[in-house]
């Protein structure tokens, strides 16, 4: 497993490197320039230096590099800074934001808590909620229960998260008035009543992007579910005369659960991407509204940045069900 661990870690790194270079050099192909809110009145020597402050005046590659660099070792140098109050990163340049001339990280640690705790919420609540429905749909195969989660998922693959974030909206928010229509992220959790309205502000969003996740995850866990349940050692157990919990939980559960942790692994940095929507629907200011912000004002490194960030994402989750794979299935083996 170790040796398979590094190896994998050793695949990831040209990987990253590749589409670091395609996200930097897609979204620097696009209009934008950080001299594109400042006034034609400046001087061209001032719009200069505050061009070469930002690294824009260097050819492609050179601003490549350095913002690969930037990513990489600078960036989590001022991140132990701040969490050690060390001086790891004294005078070093950081990714500057061209709209708000702050450096990206800190934009994005300022939006990340609100993001994790929406999304954080609703993937452990889809989880919760697709597993038991996925296997006693497939333990009980054609019932009406199974019926009804074969519907939960059709609507869920179904309809977009924009389209339901509106309808409860509409009206849980604005007809029935239970829960807020504007999201204030000043709330605090050491607070009772704070937290009350935290709660209340999280129920929409969390149940969009809830219900999205579950319906994924529900089907296919009443797929493996099904395939473990008529395999041969599943009726070598029964003959054994061990109960059907045991069989269900002890036998069918291990392996079915091999697809089910990569649909979860990988499911993972795509509810970061449905966070970007539902942010935008529920006016959250996590990191999903930044990208979108970036975009419309053509902040290019805020861009290429947050974009590349759900990149390692994707191939930091791939590589730790990978992992799982062994753990769960004694018969697979890597070394």
């Amino acid at each position: 497993m170790l040796t398979f661990t590094l190896r994998r870690l050793l695949t990831a790194i040209p990987t990253l490197l590749l589409i670091s270079l395609v996200i930097f050099l897609l979204v620097d192909f696009a209009p934008g320039s950080p001299m594109s809110d400042i006034p034609l009145t400046v001087p061209p020597e001032v719009r200069q230096k505050m061009m070469a402050a930002l690294g824009a005046d260097q050819p492609v590659m050179v601003r490549y590099l350095l913002w690969l660099k930037q990513f990489f070792i600078v960036e989590p140098q001022y991140a132990l800074d701040a969490a050690f109050g060390t001086n790891f990163a004294d005078g070093a340049q950081r990714i500057i934001s061209w709209q708000s001339k702050v450096p990206v990280f800190q934009l994005i640690g300022e939006r990340l808590p609100q993001t994790l705790t929406v999304v954080g919420t609703a993937y452990l609540i889809g989880i919760l909620v697709a597993l038991p429905i996925g296997i006693y749909s497939a333990y009980r195969q054609y019932s009406w229960f199974d019926q009804a989660g074969t519907f939960f998922a059709m609507a869920g693959f179904s309809v977009p998260t924009f389209f339901t974030g509106n309808v409860l909206i509409l009206i849980f928010a604005i007809k029935l008035g239970w829960f807020p229509t504007i999201y204030d992220t000043n709330l605090s959790v050491m607070d009772w009543d704070s937290f009350v309205k935290m709660i209340k502000q999280m129920a929409l969003p969390v149940t969009v992007l809830a219900l999205f996740n579950a319906a994924e995850i529900s089907r296919y866990t009443r797929s493996s579910v099904l395939e473990n349940l008529n395999q041969d050692y599943v009726r070598t157990a029964r003959a054994k005369g061990m109960t059907e919990r045991t069989v269900l939980l002890k036998h069918v559960m291990r392996n079915s659960l091999i697809p089910v942790v990569t649909v979860i692994a990988l499911g993972m940095p795509t509810v970061f991407g449905g966070a970007i929507v539902t942010e935008q629907i529920f006016k959250i200011n996590g990191i999903g509204a930044a990208l979108i912000g970036a975009i419309h004002v053509s902040d290019l490194p805020t861009v290429q940045t947050i974009t590349f960030i759900f990149a390692v994402l994707i191939v930091v989750f791939n590589l730790i069900a990978d992992i799982l794979y062994g753990i769960l299935d004694p018969r697979i083996r890597y070394d």
